[in-house]
C-alpha cells in the first residue's frame, strides 16, 4: 500500500489501454465499467482524471453524488504481470464548468470527443499493488469508434435528449445530478 502513485505506477498506468473504474452507493448494486485509458490523465501523484463519454447509464456520478467512493483498477495484459489499484474520493466535474474546462485545456489539448458527457476525477487516498500472477495476456488490437461514431449521428441536441431520458437517474433510482442547476 502506497499513499500516493509513484513515479513507476505512473509510468504502469500510462502503458495501459484499458482500465476499470468502481463505485457503490450506500445500498443497491456496485457498478465496474471498463474504461478506455486513452482518456485518462495523471496531472500529479494523487489526482487521476478521466473524460467520460455518454453511456447506456451513469452509474458513477449518482454513487459519487451519494457516497464519493471511487476505485480505479489497472491490470497488465501483457509483460509483467501486475494489478494496480487506486482507492479514493471521485467527484464529477461538469462539462463546461471552470475545472473541467481548465482540466480540458491542460491534459486533453483543450479536445473534447463526441459524446463527451463530463469528467470523472479521483483525489487519490491510497495506491494498492498485487501479483496480478492470474490475469491472463491479451494482444492489443485497437480502439473502437462505435461509441464515438454513435455520438456523431446523435449530434448535440440527440445526444441531450438521450442523456435526459438514460443518465439522469442510476439504475436504482439515485439521480446522477446530470441536469441539476447546482451540478454535482
Amino acid at each position: 500500500m502506497f499513499q500516493r502513485m509513484e513515479p513507476a505506477h505512473r509510468e504502469f498506468i500510462e502503458r495501459q489501454k484499458i482500465f476499470f473504474n468502481a463505485s457503490a452507493g450506500a445500498g443497491g448494486r456496485v457498478n465496474v465499467s471498463p474504461r478506455a485509458a486513452a482518456l485518462l490523465r495523471v496531472p500529479d501523484e494523487c489526482t487521476a482524471v478521466y473524460l467520460d463519454l455518454t453511456g447506456s447509464g451513469n452509474e458513477t456520478a449518482a454513487h459519487l453524488r451519494a457516497t464519493g467512493r471511487l476505485t480505479l483498477m489497472f491490470c497488465a495484459f501483457e509483460g509483467a504481470p501486475m494489478i494496480l489499484r487506486l482507492y479514493g474520493k471521485g467527484r464529477i466535474l461538469r462539462r463546461g464548468g471552470p475545472e473541467y474546462a481548465e482540466l480540458l485545456a491542460l491534459h486533453f489539448a483543450d479536445t473534447e470527443i463526441p459524446g463527451s458527457r463530463q469528467m470523472v476525477r479521483l483525489d487519490v487516498e491510497a495506491v494498492q499493488t498485487s501479483c496480478g500472477y492470474n490475469v491472463p495476456l491479451f494482444e492489443y488490437v485497437a480502439e473502437r469508434d462505435t461509441l464515438v461514431r454513435w455520438a456523431e449521428n446523435k449530434g448535440p441536441e440527440g445526444l441531450e435528449a438521450y442523456r435526459l431520458q438514460n443518465n439522469a437517474n442510476s439504475i436504482d433510482g439515485l439521480p446522477t445530478g446530470l441536469f441539476d442547476e447546482a451540478g454535482v
